[in-house]
């Protein structure tokens, strides 16, 4: 006799593989919000020590990797991309498959590996004082800011055909285009150095994070935890009923 199994909350993640542990998804999302806070709270407190030197208006987070403890942000960047990756891997996981749905997941882990690039490439200062790129970074932020802006624009898709998701689908993709859009002003406005913008590339590159881009991935990994308690309490209830 043919049994008929009911999809857990947030979609069926098993898509014809048998039911998967929904453990990697609540440990992505708790992933997926420790990485911007944390992220945020290091480059603050490094802020704060460097007060100084450091002008966080005028210079951008990874500024911070110039001078001698440089190494704190670096580690900070590698932190992030660990954890940014493991979100984007629950995120695929925890949401309804789609034809071509593994894109938006996909890019977002890509940000991850911009982050771990900006780590590789570090900016530095040279014997004036000044901080440059010796090569590598400006690459590296592309690639975490594209892949972002693009993961979220992409994802959106994914998520309106979840019932489970659904009701965040607008959200992300309207935060997804803010990214986009932010992403043209730094590229044209803030970092050449004649851009009207330059001496302001830290308050403009933290206007696209940290109202937009770090809430979203907060909000995202919510959801993505409550689909994971709604999975174990599915598989709890098919164990009971299999005893």
């Amino acid at each position: 006799m043919n049994t008929m199994r009911t999809a857990p909350a947030g979609g069926d993640t098993s898509h014809g593989t048998g039911p998967r542990p929904p453990y990697l998804i609540t440990v992505a999302g708790y992933a997926g919000i420790a990485g911007p806070v944390l992220f945020t709270a290091v480059f603050l407190a490094q802020e704060a020590f460097r007060r100084s030197e450091y002008d966080p208006l005028a210079e951008p987070v990874s500024a911070l990797e110039a001078g001698p403890n440089g190494w704190v942000q670096q580690l900070n960047f590698i932190v992030f991309s660990v954890l940014t990756i493991l979100f984007a891997i629950g995120l695929h996981r925890g949401v309804r498959p789609t034809k071509a749905g593994v894109a938006g997941p996909a890019l977002l882990g890509a940000s991850g590996v911009g982050l771990l690039l900006a780590a590789a490439f570090p900016l530095r200062e040279d014997a004036a004082g000044v901080t440059y790129d010796p090569g590598g970074h400006l690459v590296a932020g592309s690639v975490f800011f594209l892949g972002s802006a693009a993961g979220l624009v992409v994802l959106s898709r994914r998520l309106s055909r979840d019932p489970g998701w659904r009701s965040l689908a607008r959200y992300t993709r309207a935060v997804g285009i803010a990214v986009v859009a932010g992403g043209i002003v730094m590229n044209t406005l803030v970092i050449p150095d004649g851009g009207p913008l330059h001496d302001w590339a830290g308050l403009v590159q933290r206007a696209i994070i940290l109202p937009a881009l770090f809430p979203c991935r907060v909000v995202l990994s919510a959801r993505l935890l409550r689909v994971g308690r709604g999975q174990r309490r599915s598989r709890r209830g098919r164990e009971r009923l299999s005893r």
